[in-house]
């Protein structure tokens, strides 16, 4: 077969396991942008996500049908392979994803589906919770499933995509066959979104954007900022995400005497509204302990400013430390002194920001998904 274009006529079906209910909710996500493009390479896609309360079966860029489970995430399994049997029934499909992750809830379902089928099955592994780091017991435990669950979905699914090299060193340790694991991205940029405009006064000092969630890293970043603030006592940290941490962040900055210097933003609907918020930005930091490809860095990179990180996922393969970025590991001082850094010197803000600006530019959508379906094409053909 040739190299396939987005003009080529597609001939496959594609059956979807996700974690992601966003599209059976009608949000404007990274995942509706992905597929707005990667359905051109599919004859037809169907995806089963998780039950929300807002969630509904909806079909999208006239080719793809999203399908919600009615009932609890834990009982998804069995959502799985009931609903996937009834697809099965009305059509051919020639390829199964499986998004894993947590207790792999997709995965179990996905080879209750398949037993005794020649549907070939790819593993999705963005990431592995508890992994570099667990920040609570319920990380570790999930780490620990991990370790098993990959034992044996080894030697079961054809093959496995990573998005980032740290992954796929992992899964190998944990007995993945290398011959087995694909490294392609998950980060498509849309570069006449995501791109450098001149704001001469930036409203926001530090910009966070994430869920407020233990593993983001957000209380170590509260942390930093209080240092900060000693020698920089009017710096502005904006804080864009929700989740179940906001009561204790609120309670940390009132402890901390910061509640001047941070604000929280309001939720932005549209993409095009989001690449605002990082241009009004000085710098973005992500201070995660795990990520699989943190998109919101890669985004502000895009728009030009500076990001500081930890070397979580992809980011030690896209930041050169001091050419083109920051990385720190996870120690609220480093965090604080590189900050100042930036804070300190607006040719070095602006000499990182157009250093990380090219280079991110091979996230170029249309490449890295003309190049995730080909990957995928020849996995059917393999198989």
């Amino acid at each position: 077969m040739p190299p396939m274009t987005n003009e080529a006529q597609p001939t496959h079906n594609l059956l979807m396991l996700s974690g992601d209910n966003s599209i059976a909710r009608g949000l404007d996500t990274a995942f509706n942008r992905l597929l707005g493009r990667f359905s051109r390479y599919w004859q037809r896609i169907d995806i089963l996500t998780p039950h929300a309360p807002d969630a509904t079966s909806r079909t999208l860029h006239e080719n793809v049908t999203v399908h919600p489970a009615p009932y609890h995430r834990a009982l998804q399994p069995l959502f799985i392979k009931r609903k996937g049997e009834a697809l099965l029934s009305q059509r051919p499909y020639h390829l199964v994803t499986s998004h894993d992750f947590g207790f792999f809830y997709n995965g179990i379902g996905a080879w209750w589906l398949l037993h005794n089928k020649p549907i070939p099955l790819i593993s999705e592994v963005h990431h592995i919770e508890g992994t570099p780091f667990a920040v609570n017991n319920r990380e570790r435990l999930w780490r620990t499933a991990a370790k098993r669950y990959f034992r044996v979905m080894g030697q079961r699914a054809a093959a496995f995509r990573v998005v980032n090299a740290s992954v796929g060193q992992t899964l190998a340790t944990m007995g993945v066959p290398q011959s087995k694991i694909h490294m392609l991205y998950s980060l498509y940029m849309d570069f006449d979104i995501y791109k450098p405009q001149a704001i001469a006064d930036k409203r926001y000092d530090v910009l966070f954007v994430g869920r407020l969630a233990s593993n983001k890293g957000i209380l170590l970043l509260l942390d930093a900022i209080t240092q900060v603030v000693q020698s920089h006592p009017t710096v502005t940290l904006a804080i864009r995400g929700d989740g179940d941490l906001r009561d204790t962040l609120q309670r940390q900055i009132a402890e901390s005497g910061i509640e001047k210097n941070v604000l929280f933003l309001p939720r932005v609907a549209k993409t095009d509204d989001m690449a605002k918020v990082y241009q009004q930005a000085k710098m973005l930091v992500c201070a995660s302990t795990v990520e699989g490809n943190p998109r919101v860095t890669i985004e502000a990179m895009a728009c030009a400013i500076p990001v500081i990180s930890t070397p979580v996922g992809i980011m030690p393969q896209v930041i050169d430390d001091g050419e083109n970025g920051y990385l720190f590991n996870w120690d609220a001082a480093e965090l604080a002194q590189k900050i100042r850094l930036l804070l300190d010197d607006d040719s070095l803000r602006a000499t990182i920001g157009e250093a990380g600006q090219q280079a991110v530019q091979h996230f170029d959508a249309e490449t890295v998904i003309r190049d995730y379906a080909e990957a995928y094409y020849a996995i059917i053909r393999a198989h």
